[in-house]
């Protein structure tokens, strides 16, 4: 079941009521977890840019789409080979500022999954 994003604001995002002040990853199957953003940042020295081992750990086999709340000020971004491994897996991505990708997630169906940075 795909939760319903409420809101989000700079530093938290409020899903079904609950009020969360880190970035996340929602599954399938409709679980919040926390975002490992860690697999980027030991890379790229930031969390803008999501590494290839982030890709691998967000994505989910038969996922379709994939949502990207870019943050307020949209400045995340998919590496070239983050890029590739979804194109490779036939996985659709949408980057979006956050806000902008909270409606779309609210809007979609299927099979989709969904990363959101909530701040810059």
């Amino acid at each position: 079941m795909k939760p319903e994003i409420n809101k989000t604001r700079f530093g938290s995002i409020t899903i079904e009521g609950k009020k969360i002040k880190h970035d996340v990853l929602i599954r399938l199957n409709g679980d919040v977890v926390k975002r490992k953003k860690k697999l980027s940042k030991e890379l790229y020295g930031t969390s803008h840019v999501i590494s290839i081992d982030e890709a691998k750990f967000v994505y989910e086999e038969g996922a379709q789409t994939l949502i990207i709340g870019t943050g307020q000020f949209d400045n995340v971004r998919l590496s070239p080979e983050a890029q590739e491994f979804f194109k490779h897996l036939n996985c659709e991505v949408k980057l979006l500022a956050t806000k902008e990708a909270i409606k779309t997630w609210n809007k979609s169906s299927g099979k989709v999954i969904g990363l959101f940075h909530i701040t810059c």
